[in-house]
């Protein structure tokens, strides 16, 4: 049975026949399509407005993502939280614990928001989060050491629950419109990959803008960062690229996604289970949307009225079907994404590799400096934490980029019924093999801290940043491409909401962990005028062989989620 998509599309240029991305021309003279070549000129310049309009929409997504990771630039200033505010290790980890929770546990909230509404909300909402979070952070830290009637650690942890809603908020946006938008093209995994990269790029520049414009200045010599008008500079920027978002986000013809899904659910017999469609809530008359029992249907008075009313009544009517038929749709898409349990495997291995990888990025900056003690000068700048918060950005960056691409080269292509005979044979490899892949990396640069050799080679800390990147950077873009590829992009907002909550817990964990193994450490650390830093391998190494076994226990769940999807014949 037709859907409605199908008998919208019936008149022109179906999208199948040019590109996966945009819309068709619209026929405007209430005639039957005046044939393919009617007008070349004509169609050459739809043709070339769209393409242009569809990289215009990509440019503004990226400019959001690439400035919404600034929590990732945290190494850069959060040792200066102990030496310059008396923090203990466990308040350093506590404020980016607060940070990492906000970003990630309101998340299908947010996903639920933007999928129900638009992505403009949310951009707006992060605006204001990030401003008023930066703001506070900057006065928190300009009234000095808590020793010094300074702003307690609890002010510092609210900021930072503002700075990490701001940030679910922008990218959860920018990442959601860009799956609505070309996430049922053949680039689905570079369309999702570009928005997740900006996100790792903006921690990179943003340090560097901290560590060699906004530092303070001692004589001649470069000092450390400038906190306080760091965080001002966060607060305006980050307010002004909200609001851009808020006129600038948009989702391209949302009803089309709607009317496939459903026709979808029509083909898999699940409408004839709904309550809601036998109730005749969404039923079209030229259409429809299965059998509805006469008994069942709107009556004959009803729909005289229907007939009889203007319409502005019509339109409105038809509007308030649509967002019903909407709000059951992914509803509905919700529940059976909750059943599944593949997607209870995905998300505990997702826990189980970012957890490690938000505590390893959230305390180089006091790992780096327990392979210096005194009376070394500390780190060189070749080694400070600010250089290694942009190879970590670089090398996640890459990785994005790199997995997003060759999964839409390489992956195996989902069955379709509009592809007819055996399709020519190809080279696949599945986007599960880069996943466990990249996981082992990530395990690499784990286990060469864990071991020590760190400790003795100190420049060998640049490998494990690199290791840890393209680990970290693989899954995180790899995670959201499965999602879309096995549940659909028409509710990504909630559905990868519900798996993105899970690295607030690994953080938390990972974060508690390392700040105790730390703290305990400390009592046996050399003496050294600072009571509260820690020199040595025993600071870390416990931590992070706990970590390589979670990267391990990750690669298992996946196999066993892997297994599950090629049972079902999902080309994952």
């Amino acid at each position: 049975m037709p859907s409605r998509s199908s008998s919208r599309n019936a008149k022109g240029i179906d999208k199948l026949d040019f590109d996966d991305n945009r819309q068709p021309p619209s026929t405007t003279d209430g005639s039957e399509s005046g044939g393919l070549l009617k007008d070349d000129e004509s169609l050459l310049s739809d043709v070339v407005h769209g393409v242009v309009e569809r990289d215009r929409r990509k440019m503004r997504r990226q400019v959001t993502n690439l400035c919404a990771g600034s929590i990732t630039a945290y190494s850069l200033y959060g040792p200066l939280f102990q030496s310059r505010l008396q923090y203990t290790q466990g308040q350093v980890n506590a404020v980016s614990t607060a940070a990492e929770i906000a970003m990630y546990l309101p998340v299908p909230i947010f996903g639920y928001l933007c999928d129900r509404f638009s992505p403009r909300p949310l951009s707006l909402f992060a605006g204001v989060f990030f401003g008023l979070g930066y703001l506070l952070a900057a006065l928190a830290y300009h009234h000095g050491s808590v020793k010094e009637d300074g702003f307690p650690p609890a002010i510092m942890v609210v900021s930072f629950v503002g700075v990490g809603m701001g940030t679910s908020c922008m990218y959860l946006s920018a990442v959601t419109t860009c799956a609505k938008n070309f996430g049922r093209g053949k680039h689905k995994g570079l369309a999702l990959a570009m928005p997740i990269a900006a996100f790792g790029l903006s921690g990179m520049w943003q340090s560097q803008v901290g560590s060699r414009l906004l530092y303070e200045r001692s004589g001649d010599r470069q000092g450390e960062v400038d906190v306080y008008r760091y965080f001002i500079f966060l607060a305006i920027l980050l307010f002004v690229v909200g609001l851009f978002g808020a006129f600038a986000l948009n989702v391209v013809n949302e009803e089309e996604l709607i009317d496939e899904a459903v026709s979808e659910l029509e083909r898999s017999g699940l409408l004839e289970e709904s309550p809601f469609f036998h109730r005749s809530v969404i039923h079209d008359s030229s259409n429809g949307y299965g059998t509805i029992d006469s008994s069942q249907t709107i009556s004959n008075s009803a729909e005289s009225d229907d007939a009889d009313a203007d319409p502005t009544t019509r339109k409105s009517r038809s509007n308030s079907e649509d967002a019903r038929r909407k709000t059951w749709l992914l509803n509905n898409e919700t529940r059976i994404f909750l059943l599944d349990h593949t997607m209870w495997f995905l998300a505990a291995g997702f826990f189980a590799v970012t957890g490690p990888g938000e505590a390893f990025i959230n305390n180089l900056g006091t790992i780096i400096k327990t392979l210096y003690p005194p009376p070394s000068a500390g780190p060189p700048s070749s080694n400070s934490p600010a250089t290694h918060v942009s190879i970590v950005a670089l090398t996640s960056t890459l990785a994005r980029l790199l997995t997003g691409t060759l999964t839409d080269l390489l992956a195996p292509a989902a069955p379709s019924p509009l592809i007819l005979g055996q399709p020519g044979k190809r080279f696949t490899c599945s986007r599960l093999v880069f996943l466990l892949g990249s996981t082992l990396l990530f395990s690499l640069g784990q286990l060469l801290l864990a071991s020590g050799l760190v400790q003795t080679h100190p420049l060998v800390f640049s490998l494990v940043s690199a290791l840890v990147g393209l680990g970290y950077g693989a899954v995180f873009s790899l995670t959201p491409i499965i999602v879309s590829v096995v549940w659909g992009v028409q509710n990504f907002g909630t559905n990868w909401g519900i798996v993105a909550v899970v690295p607030a817990a690994g953080a938390a964990l990972w974060g508690a962990i390392y700040a105790a193994v730390y703290d305990s450490a400390t009592g046996s650390a050399r003496e050294s005028g600072m009571e509260r830093l820690c020199y040595g391998v025993g600071c870390y190494a416990p931590t992070f062989w706990g970590m390589t076994a979670f990267s391990w226990i990750a690669i298992a769940l996946w196999v066993m989620a892997w297994r599950g999807w090629r049972k079902r014949g999902i080309a994952v």
